[in-house]
């Protein structure tokens, strides 16, 4: 999937939904809108809607090579807006849909600035005790509460601190709220901070946010995407009472249950892989054999990774993660498997879009002890092979 010049800046849509009907104004467009997003209701009287992303590897599978366009074209474009200073960029995503978003951005952007000092990060919904953090709400969501861990590494402190240009990555942009709410978050520690940078896939927020975001803030804000477009939602009165189903954990996580290397406490380089490692995950299958690299929660980096490895050995490979995000079925929401939660704070996990049946192995990427997937290893079935992409427990 490559950038169309050909798509319509004018195209507008109306989706009729279980919880009322979304309208969709395209103003500007990289990729045809069918292309980047579906439609879905949400089980959430806060928001009864949901853009279904094809390229983010979350809600629906993905190619790996698909979602490298995406983190491709949005590097590009943000390393355009970036200053060419030596001060680090802070780079942040948000759990738990655009933690894979953020740190395949992160790589790619990298790749366009090698010399560049940068720090990646991203956001969290699991406590950990003695851990400095920054606490932000993310308003609309079924679980609001958001944190932000503070580097463990000393050099990525630094960079942490230092950071006068602030990239926060979200897989699509609303209201912009809970964006601009960590940025004041941070801005609160670090006031020598100068610019900040919104990047999404899909960005909704209007023409004129960027100006309200920089007044909001008092910052100079840039958007970065790879479609923009207006929406309005009308409720369906009689659904706007119905309560979502909980989705925020007893809170009681230890150090042992998940991993400290990688985004949740701060990276600067590409997420080491071992290729034979991989490579042996499917040794034993025929090269035309479809195999699904599913993530789990806000471990989905590892997923891509690996999937992308595989399919350019040739592979026939999708990307997807498990979720706590209560979605209805209907629309583009197709399939639904429900599960216990991995991480152990008895909510409901799901599964969208896949069909266990339709591959030849399925790769469970984790970084929670095994005993936690035992639920979604049973309905994934006897071909799901568990990974340990990123031990629990393991330093950065």
């Amino acid at each position: 999937m490559y950038p169309d010049t050909s798509a319509d800046p004018r195209q507008t849509l109306s989706v009729e939904l279980a919880t009322g009907r979304l309208e969709v104004r395209v103003t500007r467009a990289a990729f045809p809108l069918d292309r980047l997003c579906g439609f879905a209701a949400r089980a959430n009287p806060k928001r009864g809607f949901l853009f279904v992303s094809k390229v983010l590897g979350k809600h629906w599978p993905a190619r790996p090579a698909t979602m490298e366009r995406i983190h491709r074209y949005l590097a590009r474009a943000l390393a355009r807006s970036l200053a060419q200073g030596p001060e680090p960029w802070l780079l942040v995503a948000m759990a738990e849909t655009a933690t894979g978003l953020g740190q395949g951005l992160f790589e790619a952007l990298l790749e366009e600035r090698p010399d560049a000092s940068a720090l990646f990060l991203h956001s969290t919904r699991y406590r950990l005790p003695g851990c400095r953090a920054l606490d932000f709400q993310e308003a609309h969501c079924h679980a609001p509460d958001q944190i932000l861990y503070e580097p463990l590494d000393r050099e990525h402190q630094r960079r942490f601190a230092a950071a006068r240009e602030l990239i926060l990555i979200d897989d699509e942009i609303s209201t912009g709220s809970t964006l601009c709410n960590l940025a004041a978050a941070y801005r609160a520690r670090h006031p020598r901070l100068q610019r900040v940078h919104f990047v999404s896939i899909t960005n909704f927020s209007g023409e004129r946010s960027a100006a309200t975001f920089s007044e909001r803030l008092g910052l100079p804000v840039t958007l970065v995407s790879a479609l923009d477009a207006e929406i309005d939602f009308s409720p369906a009165p009689r659904l706007a009472a119905r309560p979502a189903p909980s989705a925020v954990g007893d809170r009681r996580q230890r150090l042992d249950q998940l991993a400290t290397a990688g985004g949740r406490f701060g990276i600067s380089q590409r997420l080491p892989l071992c290729a034979s490692e991989v490579a042996a995950l499917v040794a034993d299958l025929p090269p035309e054999a479809p195999l699904l690299v599913l993530g789990t929660g806000e471990l989905m980096h590892p997923a891509f990774r690996i999937g992308r490895a595989l399919e350019c050995a040739g592979r026939d490979v999708r990307v997807q993660a498990t979720t706590r995000s209560p979605i209805l079925l209907g629309a583009d929401i197709r399939q639904r498997l429900v599960f216990r939660d991995n991480y152990g704070e008895e909510i409901p996990n799901y599964l969208y879009n896949v069909d266990p049946n339709a591959y030849a192995r399925i790769i469970l990427c984790h970084e929670t002890p095994l005993d936690g997937l035992t639920d979604v290893r049973a309905q994934l079935g006897a071909h799901c092979v568990p990974y340990a992409a990123l031990p629990a427990g393991s330093q950065a």
